[in-house]
């Protein structure tokens, strides 16, 4: 007799996402640059539009990979991401960062895992890490203040 299997999304998205940590695959993408090949996302210092498209695009829950969060951010848009209030385990939240060298703000994306907290890449250590969701607080205000948390109803089960 066949057995039936149904693969369960959420789990395995949120299964994922947590073995992610520590991994180099989202390290480097090259692309030619006025004819030459170059890593765009400069060893790891902007993987972070990649690891969290490549999961979401595994789960089809979004178009496309992405280099970019601008990119990533408009492909959830279109589809079906929603915005909401507070995070939840699964959810992608974006925060703007300022770098430490260059002083130059950016956004930087990842995903909420409950318990506040949150794993995105990291520019220091090149690869998906575990941080509290808003990278602790200094005079009692967030290091990093999430600036959009997005969730999709089909994780909704």
């Amino acid at each position: 007799m066949a057995q039936t299997v149904e693969i369960q999304l959420f789990p395995s998205y949120i299964a994922t996402i947590k073995n992610s940590i520590g991994s180099n695959m989202f390290r480097n993408l090259y692309a030619k640059v006025d004819g030459v090949e170059t890593d765009i996302l400069r060893d790891g210092d902007r993987s972070c539009a990649l690891f969290v498209s490549a999961i979401l695009h595994q789960f089809k829950l979004l178009q496309e990979p992405h280099s970019t969060v601008a990119g990533l951010v408009r492909d959830m848009e279109r589809s079906g991401w929603e915005k909401i209030k507070s995070p939840k385990e699964g959810a992608v939240l974006v925060w703007v960062e300022e770098e430490q060298a260059s002083g130059e703000r950016h956004p930087h994306a990842g995903f909420s895992v409950g318990g506040e907290e949150a794993i995105s890449n990291s520019w220091q250590q090149k690869q998906p890490v575990v941080h509290h969701e808003t990278y602790g607080e200094e005079n009692g205000e967030p290091v990093r203040k999430i600036e959009t948390i997005y969730w999709h109803p089909k994780l909704n089960g």
